[in-house]
C-alpha cells in the first residue's frame, strides 16, 4: 500500500462548520449502570447536521429520486483514481481550469487553499472560491465521478448569489456526489493517487461527514 494522506477535517464538539450550521454536540463514553462485565462503558453519542466537518452531498440532496448515503454506489466515492486541480489563483473557477486533463472516471479534486482559513471568520465570509455553472457542466460532461473543493462548497454563497446553488445542481444532477471542506490537498500529488470518501450507510441522509483521504502511489 502507498502513503496514506489524511485530507479532512476533525468534527469536534462545539466546532462552526459555515455560519448558520448548528454545532456538533460530542459526549464521550460514560459508564452504563448494570451493563454486562465488559460492555461497562458507553461508545459515546454525537449530535449534528449533515452538513459537519468535511462531508459529501449526494444526489438526493436535491433531487427527491436521487441516492442517499443508504443507497449511494460505493464505486462513486471509494478506490477513485483522483487528480488535483490547482485553481488558487481564482475566486470564480471556470472550465479552463481543466483545459486539456484527463477527468474522466476520475475524483476531481480543487485545490483553491481556502482550507487555511477554517474555523476563521473569513472561511464563511463572502468571497471565497467556487465553481462557475459552466465548469460544473464542463466536469459532467469531462467524465468526472466526484468533485471535491477545500473550501465552503461549489457555488457561490454570497448575498448577490440570492441561494442560487446551480454548480451543485448540475453535479447532483449528474449522479456526481460533491465533497466540500477538504483540506490539505497541497500535499497530495497532481495525480497518482486513489481517493476515498465514504459516508456511513444511513438511510434518508443526503449529505454526511467522511474520513477522506488517498493514497499516494
Amino acid at each position: 500500500m502507498g502513503k496514506l494522506v489524511d485530507v479532512s477535517h476533525q468534527v469536534s464538539d462545539g466546532m462552526i462548520t459555515y455560519p448558520g450550521i448548528p454545532e456538533p454536540a460530542v459526549e464521550e463514553g460514560s459508564a452504563v449502570p448494570g451493563a454486562a462485565p465488559g460492555l461497562g462503558k458507553s461508545s459515546g453519542r454525537v449530535e449534528m447536521v449533515g452538513a459537519t466537518g468535511t462531508y459529501v452531498d449526494m444526489p438526493a440532496h436535491r433531487y427527491r429520486d436521487g441516492a442517499d448515503s443508504a443507497d449511494l454506489d460505493l464505486e462513486r466515492v471509494a478506490d477513485l483514481p483522483g487528480i488535483v486541480v490547482d485553481a488558487t489563483s481564482a475566486t470564480q473557477i471556470g472550465p479552463e481550469a481543466f483545459k486539456g486533463l484527463d477527468l474522466r472516471g476520475r475524483a476531481v479534486l480543487v485545490r483553491t487553499g481556502w482550507d487555511r482559513n477554517w474555523r476563521t471568520d473569513a472561511y464563511g465570509g463572502d468571497g471565497h472560491p467556487h465553481l462557475t455553472e459552466l465548469a460544473a457542466k464542463t466536469l459532467v460532461e469531462r467524465g468526472a465521478v466526484l468533485v471535491g473543493i477545500d473550501g465552503v462548497g461549489v457555488d457561490d454563497t454570497s448575498p448577490s448569489a440570492e441561494g442560487a446553488r446551480p454548480a451543485l445542481a448540475v453535479l447532483l444532477a449528474a449522479g456526481v456526489p460533491v465533497v466540500s471542506h477538504l483540506c490539505l490537498l497541497d500535499r497530495l500529488p497532481e495525480d497518482g493517487f486513489r481517493f476515498f470518501a465514504v459516508p456511513a450507510k444511513i438511510r434518508g441522509m443526503a449529505a454526511f461527514p467522511v474520513r477522506a483521504f488517498a493514497v499516494v502511489d
